[in-house]
């Protein structure tokens, strides 16, 4: 996806990557390997640079995090090779675990606005309506800039901090900045400006990282297969005080319970709707006997696991977004 649609980056556009060096037949140290990992990964990546955290984590995957031996060292073709293959392989599956929620713009949303006569008049009057604060009929020139940033990574427009060529484009169509704009030169203005901000992101797209957390399931799937931590939850389950509500069936006290902690086990925050429904759903289809009050530890533990592998199934069909 582009232009504020967001991509979602959970490790499978790194399976299966080519595996190739430099031709020539020159060991390499592993400096010099690492950097050409990092260089394969980011441009299988929409050209992404690769957060720190996400690069410290694959290498602690691999033992390398404070190798400053490894580092120095020289490898032959095979073991670069190796050692790059071994690196692509954590990024992915930190990616897996972690999944990073990316918007890639390149322009063509803006060319969409710009193509269509009636959705490109509507956004310039939106946004003459949202920057004449004072109802004057009239705005500074100076505001395309703020009429940009209303427009924001959604509509395809990068922070001029991820993007310095439209800061230039910008100063070149704010000369006499003081001048006046009624709604119809204001339009004028917004049209070649976001005509030349669509070309230059032609040429070079630009990759944004969304403040948006994936649940897919993966991190309950790592809880479920740890069976202490498991019978930790089930005995706490077992323990907990319902006030006003004597006599709730073990499903009952599973939901409550998850509902309440389900976050620390990998599940979505019990908040939105979506995940309202993700919650009826999975709870819907037990039977009757297993939300009977009476209930050992085995039971209740066998039906706890049993829920949360339905919740990691959903999940990972239908994973839920919400704010990192």
């Amino acid at each position: 996806m582009s232009d504020g649609g967001l991509t979602v980056l959970d490790g499978s556009h790194l399976r299966g990557v080519d595996l190739i060096l430099p031709d020539a037949d020159a060991s390499l140290t592993g400096a010099q390997v690492l950097d050409l990992a990092v260089s394969k990964v980011s441009s299988s990546l929409f050209g992404l640079s690769l957060p720190q955290s996400l690069k410290s984590s694959a290498l602690r995957r691999n033992s390398l995090q404070d190798d400053d031996a490894f580092r120095s060292t020289e490898l032959d073709r095979a073991q670069a090779l190796k050692v790059i293959g071994e690196y692509i392989t954590a990024i992915a599956d930190e990616l897996k675990d972690d999944p990073l929620v990316i918007s890639v713009l390149d322009g063509c949303n803006l060319r969409l606005f710009l193509e269509d006569e009636d959705d490109f008049a509507m956004l310039a009057e939106n946004l003459f309506t949202d920057l004449d604060v004072e109802d004057k009929g009239k705005i500074n020139k100076k505001e395309i800039r703020n009429a940009l940033a209303h427009m924001g990574v959604e509509m395809g427009v990068p922070p001029v901090s991820e993007f310095p060529p439209l800061s230039d484009i910008l100063t070149k169509h704010e000369a006499d900045g003081d001048e006046e704009l009624g709604q119809a030169q204001f339009a004028q203005l917004l049209q070649p400006v976001l005509q030349e901000l669509a070309e230059a992101l032609a040429k070079k797209h630009v990759v944004i990282i969304q403040s948006v957390k994936i649940v897919n399931g993966s991190k309950l799937r790592k809880f479920l297969a740890d069976e202490k931590q498991l019978k930790n939850v089930v005995e706490k389950i077992l323990q907990e005080e319902h006030h006003g509500k004597d006599g709730l069936g073990n499903a009952d006290k599973i939901r409550s319970f998850l509902e309440k902690n389900g976050q620390e086990l990998g599940l979505p925050p019990y908040e939105p709707e979506a995940v309202t429904l993700l919650y009826d759903a999975v709870f819907a289809d037990l039977s009757a006997d297993k939300s009977a009050p009476e209930a050992g530890q085995d039971e209740c533990g066998n039906l706890v696991k049993e829920i949360l592998e339905e919740f990691a199934d959903q999940l990972e069909a239908s994973p839920v977004f919400c704010d990192a």
